[in-house]
């Protein structure tokens, strides 16, 4: 008889926003007549800007051609893509990344979880709590979390370091030893960024105890103050420890149209081996590449017109932060993060349970939001509302909640 994997029968209920969309759809089929406003799944709303559909156009065009036509293309993604990327995002910042350092694919979420492919099942995985729930479920998935305890609301296996409001939700060191490290800045979902010194301690951590950082930082293009660092490798040291993942998703509006990238050093070596090269051989064995009209619409962002016009996209997620933060604080909430980020972690009152409070607002005024609780342990007692709805609707559903609370 078949075996199945006995890992994902450890995984408690369902993913955490696809339960936030199943009590949504449950709450609208019950009162029909109510005018959700969604603050909770963090996808976009503005449509592609006009160099990017421009561009995709014109590739379809081509591949509507015998000249023009693409068919199965290079795993890693076309070099005008990877070239750019390394020209724009890391040289322009001061980072000597290789553009055979950068892996194109379908998503941040899809490289978050297909890393641990690379890694052993024995390796000791530190995750930050709260914490996105793709790091922690398919670490689950591939036995390096153990067991899930319901009564603590974690893995017995897995490291969690509190990202709590005494710490200004950023994770120190833990005293144990961990090898695979994960970490979110522009933080999701609290908001919260970390200072060159703070990211300095994880490399120097990282590198003394032999330890890999995958450093998720999808959010970095909503990052408003200055010496705030954008990247992993502006920071000394880290091109022998760390693996970063970025996304055109939150960036550029790609949530429908899938296309991120990983950067892999060529200097990151353990146990005797290159994992740029493990990357790339997972990669070309299990990944066919993005799609090449994709990539044409990625590689528009890095034009003058197209990246003037994302920032435009951008500065208008970032004032609807600035919304929800300025709008929810006058009312005597405690608001975190929404300045260097597009998610706003906000303080359930008289320590109400997260999805209760959940439950609350979305009854009494119509609003959806993110239970804090279905980010791990230290989520609980807060929700994460997200600035990628329309500015209308942003600004009603503040008035909404102040109004019934």
């Amino acid at each position: 008889m078949v075996r199945v994997n006995q890992n994902y029968l450890k995984l408690p209920g369902s993913y955490l926003f696809s339960e936030v969309a199943r009590r949504i759809s449950a709450y609208s089929a019950a009162h029909p007549e109510a005018q959700i406003t969604k603050l909770s799944i963090g996808d976009v709303t503005r449509p592609l800007v006009p160099a990017v559909v421009e561009a995709m156009h014109k590739a379809v065009d081509e591949m509507g051609t015998y000249e023009g036509f693409h068919g199965y293309g290079p795993e890693q993604g076309y070099p005008f893509l990877r070239e750019a990327i390394a020209q724009h995002d890391y040289a322009a910042r001061g980072m000597d990344i290789k553009p055979d350092e950068i892996f194109v694919s379908d998503g941040a979420k899809s490289d978050c979880g297909n890393i641990g492919d690379i890694f052993g099942v024995d390796n000791v995985v530190a995750v930050c709590d709260p914490v996105y729930p793709v790091y922690v479920d398919t670490n689950a998935m591939a036995g390096r979390a153990g067991d899930f305890q319901e009564e603590l609301g974690r893995w017995n296996k897995l490291i969690y370091m509190p990202c709590v409001e005494s710490n200004g939700f950023s994770p120190e060191p833990p005293k144990e030893k961990a090898d695979i490290i994960y970490l979110c800045f522009p933080n999701n979902p609290t908001g919260a960024m970390a200072t060159r010194e703070q990211l300095k301690v994880w490399v120097d951590y990282a590198n003394a105890n032999g330890s890999v950082i995958l450093y998720d930082s999808a959010y970095e293009a909503f990052i408003t103050e200055e010496d705030v660092p954008h990247s992993i490798f502006e920071i000394e040291g880290a091109r022998t420890c760390a693996i970063e993942f970025r996304s055109f998703s939150k960036t550029a509006g790609f949530t429908g149209n899938r296309c991120a990238y990983t950067v892999v050093p060529m200097e990151l070596e353990r146990d005797g081996a290159s994992l740029n090269k493990m990357w790339n051989r997972r990669q070309c064995t299990k990944f066919n590449g993005v799609p090449y009209v994709v990539q044409r619409g990625a590689a528009a962002v890095y034009t003058p017109e197209g990246h003037a016009q994302i920032m435009e996209s951008i500065a208008y997620y970032q004032n609807n932060a600035k919304v929800i933060r300025e709008g929810l604080s006058s009312a005597g909430f405690q608001c975190f993060g929404g300045v260097n980020a597009p998610y706003i972690w906000v303080k359930t009152p008289n320590g109400m349970g997260s999805w209760d409070f959940f439950d609350l607002v979305l009854d009494r005024a119509n609003v959806a939001t993110t239970p804090g609780a279905g980010f791990g342990p230290s989520g609980e007692g807060y929700v994460r509302l997200t600035a990628f709805g329309d500015a209308e609707a942003t600004k009603r559903a503040v008035e909404q909640v102040k109004s019934v609370l």
